[in-house]
């Protein structure tokens, strides 16, 4: 069986959390990754258990609030965070919760990171997937924003998020950060970059990231994780642009897991 291709709500911003559970829904998406942001749908569990009911659409994963943007998200305290994200996946069947790195500044919480995400995941069946992440950069220098590491494969993690819009930053060979990651890697955010030292996430197959490669391996490795489809689509002029990112990124998703590698023609996609 391949594994389950989803839909991060992140990808259909700006329209709202409950328009992403509809277009995934009549798009044929295997599930939802939830990013919980100021939508206030994102950050209600008991709006999304509606939400997937009414569109019989699974929640997967939750991305627990820890971009810059959601740093007031469910309080400022980092640890109450993932402790909400943990019992939002457990109230609506998500297997996943996906958390960043500390900033450099939350001395007190990247202290004790590591052990604290261990301990953690000794409480409950959800895994916490540590995603990669990278330097941020400024002219020519590079400012280490994340601690212990923007790379995940530093730390001893249990569980692991590969995003290759990241690896794309980083300048990191994204199939050799698969293989070193090994078993541990359980998540992947699907996107694409061009090098740039903005994090792009284009539609897989527009940039120079190995996403095909990537995704040939985890479906002959009989990979059992989530891939999460993670684009950017808010340059999109209409709604039905952005849906033909979302049905172009998720039948390369989908073709390249089964070992089928020949594409059709985006324009096809788009018709």
């Amino acid at each position: 069986m391949s594994p389950l291709v989803t839909l991060s709500t992140a990808s259909t911003y700006p329209e709202s959390t409950a328009a992403s559970f509809e277009i995934a829904a009549r798009l044929g998406y295997d599930g939802l990754e939830v990013m919980v942001l100021n939508d206030p749908v994102s950050q209600d569990p008991e709006a999304l258990l509606r939400l997937r009911d009414h569109y019989g659409i699974a929640i997967t994963s939750i991305h627990a609030p820890c971009l810059l943007i959601s740093q007031r998200v469910w309080g400022s305290e980092p640890w109450p965070k993932l402790q909400r994200a943990q019992a939002a996946a457990e109230l609506l069947g998500a297997s996943t919760v996906v958390v960043h790195p500390p900033f450099r500044w939350q001395r007190d919480y990247a202290r004790d990171f590591v052990a604290g995400i261990d301990a953690m995941a000794d409480e409950t069946d959800v895994r916490f997937a540590v995603e990669n992440m990278f330097p941020w950069r400024a002219a020519s220098r590079a400012f280490a924003a994340y601690l212990p590491s923007w790379d995940v494969r530093e730390d001893d993690y249990r569980h692991t998020t590969l995003d290759l819009s990241h690896t794309s930053v980083s300048g990191s060979d994204a199939l050799e950060m698969a293989a070193d990651l090994d078993e541990r890697l359980v998540h992947v955010h699907l996107a694409d970059g061009s090098g740039s030292s903005r994090d792009e996430h284009l539609v897989p197959g527009r940039g120079t990231q190995p996403c095909a490669e990537l995704l040939q391996g985890l479906g002959r490795s009989g990979f059992d994780g989530q891939v999460v489809i993670e684009i950017s689509t808010r340059k999109a002029v209409d709604r039905f642009e952005r849906e033909a990112d979302l049905r172009e990124a998720l039948a390369f998703a989908r073709r390249h897991l089964a070992g089928q590698p020949d594409a059709l023609d985006a324009t096809e996609l788009r018709s």
